[in-house]
C-alpha cells in the first residue's frame, strides 16, 4: 500500500517537470512569425541606474501589422524603461545603427518605415502604422 502511494507520487512529479519541459520549450519565438524578420540594428543606453532605454530596427517582407505587433510583445523589456522598435521594409534601405535621439536614425529612411511599436514606463504600449 505504501509502495503504491510512492509510484504515484514518483509518477505525478515526472509528469509535472515533463510539463514544465514541454512549456519552456514550446514557446512561440520570432521565427514562428509571418514576414521573414530580422533584427538589423539595435541601440541602448549604458545606464544601469535609471530607465533603461532599448531601440531596435527590424526588416519585414510585406505590411503584416499583426505579427509586427506580436513581434514588439517579443522584445525584451524592462520595467521603468521603454523598448521602440522600427518596422522596414526589407526590400528598401533601412538604417544600420540606431542612437538614443528620436527617431534614433536618420530621417532619409522614413518612407521605408511601416510602424512603430513602442513599450512605455508604464507598460502601455503603442503600435502606429506610417509613423512618419
Amino acid at each position: 500500500m505504501i509502495q503504491n502511494k510512492k509510484y504515484i507520487f514518483l509518477i505525478l512529479i515526472i509528469a509535472v517537470i515533463g510539463y514544465i519541459i514541454y512549456d519552456s520549450t514550446s514557446q512561440p519565438t520570432v521565427d514562428d512569425l509571418k514576414g521573414n524578420f530580422k533584427e538589423v540594428a539595435t541601440f541602448r543606453n549604458e545606464n544601469n541606474q535609471g530607465p533603461i532605454i532599448r531601440i531596435y530596427a527590424a526588416s519585414v517582407e510585406g505590411p503584416v501589422f499583426d505579427e509586427m505587433q506580436k513581434y514588439g510583445d517579443m522584445m525584451p523589456y524592462t520595467k521603468y524603461g521603454t523598448t521602440t522598435v522600427y518596422f522596414f521594409d526589407a526590400s528598401k534601405p533601412f538604417p544600420k545603427a540606431l542612437a538614443a535621439t528620436n527617431p534614433g536614425f536618420d530621417p532619409q529612411y522614413n518612407d521605408n518605415c511601416y510602424a512603430v511599436y513602442t513599450k512605455d514606463q508604464n507598460g502601455a504600449v503603442s503600435f502606429r502604422k506610417s509613423p512618419f
